[in-house]
C-alpha cells in the first residue's frame, strides 16, 4: 500500500496500546448510541453580522435516521437467545431482549436501511432551518442535490429539498442520484489503497488488543445465562453485537429502555470499542492516512465550486450531497476540523478525543458557507451539525477571508492534489 504512514511493530506494542490511562468521563446513555445517535436539534438559530450577506451554501450530509443497515445483529442474537432457550440458561431478562430482538426483525422487515420517519423529519428540519437563516439564496434561486446510489441517502435528498420546495416553489432544484456519483459520495467503495487498507486490516491487533481490554462480557452473560457455551472472546463480540442492536433502536424510532440491559459504565465501555473501530477504518490515524485521503476529490470539489461562486462563474449558490458516516469521518478528518481529527499512538485515549456521536449523528452535516462584506471582501464559515467551528488549528476565527480559508483546505489536500 502506498500511504501506510507507520511502522506497525511500534504501533500496536504494549505500550502504545496501553500507555496512558484512559479518560474517566461518562457519557449519557444518548452519546453512547454513537453513530446510530438521532440528530442532535442546535438549541439557538445560527446569526450572522448585518455586515454579511449570504452568498453561498455547500452542504455534504449524511442520511437521516434508519432502520438497521442489515439483519446481521438482530439475527445474531435472536439466534444466541433461542440456543440458550433450548438449553435452559436463558434469563429473564434474555426472554426480554428476545421480544425486543424479534420486534426489531419484524418492524424492519423490508425496511432494512431504509430512512425512517425520524429521518425524514430529521433532513426537514435541517432544510427548513437553512431556508429561515439564509432566506436570500432562496429568492428566486437555484438548488442543486445529489446522493450516493443507497437508497436512504436518496430519500435524504428528496426531503430535504421537497421541505425547500414546500417553503418556496419557485425554486429550480436539479437533483442526482446514483453510482455516477460515487467517486464524491462513495469513495471507500472505489479507491484501491482503502480497499486494500480494509482488507489487510493493519489495525486489527490494535483493535482487538482494545476489545480484550476494554469490552465487558457481563451484559451478554446476563441475558444468555453464565452456563451459556462460549469462551470469553466470543463473549465479548456477541456482547458488542448486543450492544449494535441496542445502539440503534432510537434510530428506528423503538422506545425501549436500554440501560435496563446495560449499565452506563458497560454502555460507554461498549461504545469505545465501537467508536475506537470507526476511527481507525475511517479516519486519519497513526496506521494510514489512507481513511482520510479517499475524499480528496470531495473536499476538491468543495473548493473549486465555492471558487465558482466566489468569481460569479456560477449561480448555483444552494450545493447540496448527501452520502454516508463513512463519507464525512474521513472528509472532516481530512480537514483536521476539531473534535474530528486525532493522531496518537495510545489509542486508549481514542475515547476521550474523537466521539462518533458528535462526528457523525444520523443526518450529520457539513456547511461551507460563503459571505460577502459591504467592502465585497468574501468571508467563509464553516458549520459542524449547524454549529460554527474554527476551521483552522490554532485559529479560533470563525469567519475567515475565503482565500485564507482556500489556502488552508487545499494544503489538507494529498500533496499530488496540491499543485
Amino acid at each position: 500500500m502506498k500511504r501506510i504512514t507507520a511502522i506497525l511493530s511500534i504501533i500496536i506494542s504494549a505500550n502504545a496500546l496501553f500507555g496512558a490511562i484512559p479518560g474517566s468521563v461518562l457519557y449519557n446513555s444518548t452519546q453512547c448510541e454513537g453513530s446510530a445517535m438521532p440528530y442532535p436539534i442546535p438549541q439557538e438559530s445560527v446569526s450572522y453580522p448585518d455586515s454579511l450577506t449570504p452568498v453561498m451554501i455547500n452542504h455534504v450530509g449524511r442520511h437521516g435516521a434508519r432502520y438497521p443497515a442489515s439483519a446481521a445483529r438482530p439475527l445474531a442474537i435472536k439466534r444466541a437467545l433461542q440456543h440458550a432457550d433450548s438449553l435452559g440458561t436463558i434469563t429473564p431478562l434474555g426472554k426480554e431482549l428476545l421480544t425486543v430482538t424479534e420486534n426489531v426483525i419484524e418492524r424492519s422487515n423490508g425496511k432494512w436501511g431504509a430512512l425512517d420517519s425520524l429521518g425524514i423529519a430529521e433532513q426537514r428540519g435541517i432544510a427548513s432551518r437553512m431556508f429561515a437563516n439564509y432566506p436570500n439564496l432562496f429568492a428566486n434561486g437555484k438548488v442543486t442535490a445529489l446522493s450516493s446510489y443507497a437508497p436512504r441517502c436518496i430519500m435524504s435528498m428528496y426531503s430535504f429539498t421537497h421541505q425547500l420546495a414546500r417553503m418556496n416553489n419557485r425554486l429550480e432544484i436539479f437533483t442526482s442520484s446514483g453510482r455516477q456519483n460515487s467517486p464524491l459520495m462513495r469513495p471507500f467503495d472505489l479507491d484501491q489503497d482503502y480497499i486494500d487498507y480494509r482488507e489487510d486490516k493493519p489495525y486489527d491487533d490494535a483493535l482487538k488488543a482494545y476489545i480484550a481490554e476494554t469490552a465487558p462480557t457481563a451484559p451478554i452473560k446476563r441475558v444468555l445465562g453464565d452456563d451459556y457455551p462460549l469462551n470469553e472472546e466470543q463473549m465479548r463480540d456477541l456482547a458488542i453485537t448486543e450492544y449494535g442492536l441496542l445502539a440503534g433502536l432510537s434510530a428506528m424510532g423503538y422506545n425501549v429502555d436500554v440501560m435496563r440491559f446495560l449499565t452506563i459504565e458497560e454502555y460507554n465501555s461498549l461504545w469505545s470499542c465501537n467508536n475506537l473501530k470507526q476511527y481507525l477504518e475511517r479516519t486519519a490515524n497513526t496506521i494510514s492516512t489512507v481513511p482520510a485521503d479517499i475524499t480528496a476529490d470531495l473536499l476538491m470539489n468543495l473548493i473549486t465550486t465555492t471558487d465558482e461562486v466566489a468569481e460569479r462563474r456560477s449561480d448555483m449558490r444552494v450545493q447540496l450531497r448527501f452520502g454516508h458516516a463513512e463519507t464525512l469521518m474521513p472528509l472532516l478528518s481530512l480537514m483536521h476540523l476539531d473534535g474530528c481529527y486525532y493522531m496518537t499512538n495510545y489509542f486508549d485515549t481514542v475515547s476521550s478525543h474523537w466521539h462518533n456521536f458528535y462526528v457523525v449523528p444520523m443526518a450529520s452535516n457539513l456547511q461551507l458557507i460563503l459571505f460577502r462584506a459591504k467592502s465585497g471582501k468574501l468571508y467563509l464559515r464553516v458549520d459542524l451539525n449547524e454549529v460554527p467551528v474554527p476551521l483552522i488549528p490554532g485559529n479560533d476565527s470563525i469567519y475567515l477571508p475565503w482565500q485564507s480559508a482556500r489556502q488552508y483546505l487545499k494544503r489538507c489536500l494529498p500533496l499530488h492534489m496540491q499543485i
